[in-house]
């Protein structure tokens, strides 16, 4: 998808629609935002929620909201365009490395997490929300389209076993796990030996939250400050889907089996506005 993607920016198209399945539709976002760096033109990806063979189908307001925005909005960036609500006159256009799909069926199911959307379509056209973008044929545009498949998402639970990891980095070759655990970024105490092994043999392990909103902490209690000491990384705001996305593009750039500090240094690093640099309160959404 990156490389055709590619290929019609290379060749001067005013922008890219890509019509996608909302299930996985965030992950293919986050995807393209570190294969198709500062592109050129907009990359829009549009679905539906309901098929278009029903009255209250939201497959054709959307796909002409993404047209007008791949070809008009001043920003150039991969971008989601769907149903800010239940009705047709707003639709919010999400940065892809902060959108995720928040509800099973409803039409408003993306929702940016800890960011405001870029932008808004209404009636009267595209409304800009921030002046925080990659501009419409500005220089920058970096094409790197390689992934590493030997990454994880793993979400932490109560009576976990601390095992589990080890196993699953033995099994299946892993070179680096997310961790989704427990508000501030914490797991098991007992999880700590292990990530120290792991961490010390060059896995790399970064610490998302299980909530939606805020960012983690792992100073705050004596378990983070562990956790941490163990080599375990807190990966700031990132959603914990674009941090595994991130992983497996960070691996795949520095390629054979890379120091454990190259890969720490490029996961810190804001590439495409995946790591925000401040979060203020933000009730979720009603």
């Amino acid at each position: 998808m990156a490389e055709r993607i590619d290929q019609l920016l290379r060749q001067g198209v005013d922008g890219v629609v890509v019509a996608h399945g909302t299930d996985t539709m965030g992950y293919t976002a986050a995807a393209l935002s570190f294969a198709l760096q500062k592109p050129p033109k907009p990359v829009v990806l549009v679905g539906a929620q309901r098929s278009s063979d029903r009255p209250s189908s939201d497959a054709a307001t959307n796909l002409i909201a993404a047209v007008e925005t791949a070809s008009k909005a001043p920003f150039a960036e991969v971008v989601v365009c769907m149903h800010a609500w239940h009705s047709d006159d707003m639709i919010y256009i999400h940065r892809g490395t902060r959108v995720v799909k928040m509800h099973t069926s409803s039409r408003s199911a993306f929702q940016s997490i800890n960011s405001q959307p870029l932008a808004v379509r209404t009636g009267t056209g595209l409304k800009l929300l921030t002046a925080d973008f990659h501009r419409r044929d500005e220089d920058g545009y970096v094409f790197n389209p390689t992934f590493d498949e030997h990454a994880m998402l793993v979400k932490f639970f109560p009576g976990m076993k601390p095992e589990t990891l080890t196993i699953l980095v033995e099994k299946l070759g892993l070179r680096g796990v997310i961790l989704e655990g427990t508000g501030l970024g914490h797991v098991a105490s007992s999880f700590v030996p292990v990530i120290r092994e792991l961490t010390g043999s060059g896995v790399f392990v970064g610490m998302t939250s299980q909530c939606r909103y805020g960012r983690v902490n792992m100073k705050v209690y004596d378990n983070g400050r562990d956790l941490m000491r163990a080599g375990a990384v807190p990966l700031d705001d990132m959603l914990p889907e674009t941090a595994l996305v991130k992983l497996m593009w960070v691996l795949g750039r520095l390629g054979g089996k890379p120091a454990y500090e190259d890969v720490k240094s490029l996961m810190l690093k804001n590439i495409c506005g995946e790591i925000g640099a401040r979060t203020l309160p933000q009730p979720p959404p009603s």
